[in-house]
């Protein structure tokens, strides 16, 4: 007999405007930057040549700004909100890249419920989220607004 478990993730419903929630913490290591390099092919010397990036306002290679970006996904995942209720990613607006984040650094995200939107589907609704990473210490290294499609509570 096959069960489907039930989605931990949370439902439109349970969005509330002006609520924060806040991730488990994640460390960039030299690793992810290299696997990101060799993913994306993105080999840019910034990211990959410690001593060309001795010559850069950072003194040693940085994050890929989309490396952040999808840790900052898992972190989402990592949380909970979105296990077995999100549908879709629809939309993100003023992506900022704020600080570097180097090889060591520690981030979570911090998510505010800007805008909750019912669609014309009974089983979907729209959630608009601003999405702060912060570094180890409390710092914003990047920022922007996501909208996403989520499943509505089955009740």
């Amino acid at each position: 007999m096959t069960t489907e478990a039930k989605p931990r993730g949370k439902y439109f419903e349970d969005f509330e405007v002006g609520e924060t929630m806040v991730s488990p913490a994640r460390t960039i290591t030299s690793t992810d930057i290299v696997n990101f390099a060799c993913l994306s092919g993105d080999f840019n010397e910034v990211h990959t040549n410690f001593e060309y990036a001795k010559t850069t306002q950072f003194g040693e290679p940085i994050a890929h700004g989309p490396l952040v970006y999808a840790v900052m996904g898992g972190l989402q995942y990592a949380s909970g909100v979105n296990d077995g209720t999100l549908l879709a990613l629809l939309q993100i607006n003023n992506w900022k890249m704020l600080l570097p984040v180097l090889h060591g650094d520690t981030i979570r995200l911090e998510q505010t419920v800007l805008d909750k939107k019912e669609t014309s589907k009974p089983d979907k609704g729209v959630i608009t989220l601003k999405r702060t990473c912060r570094n180890q210490r409390g710092e914003a290294v990047q920022e922007m607004e996501a909208t996403l499609l989520y499943r509505r509570s089955p009740q």
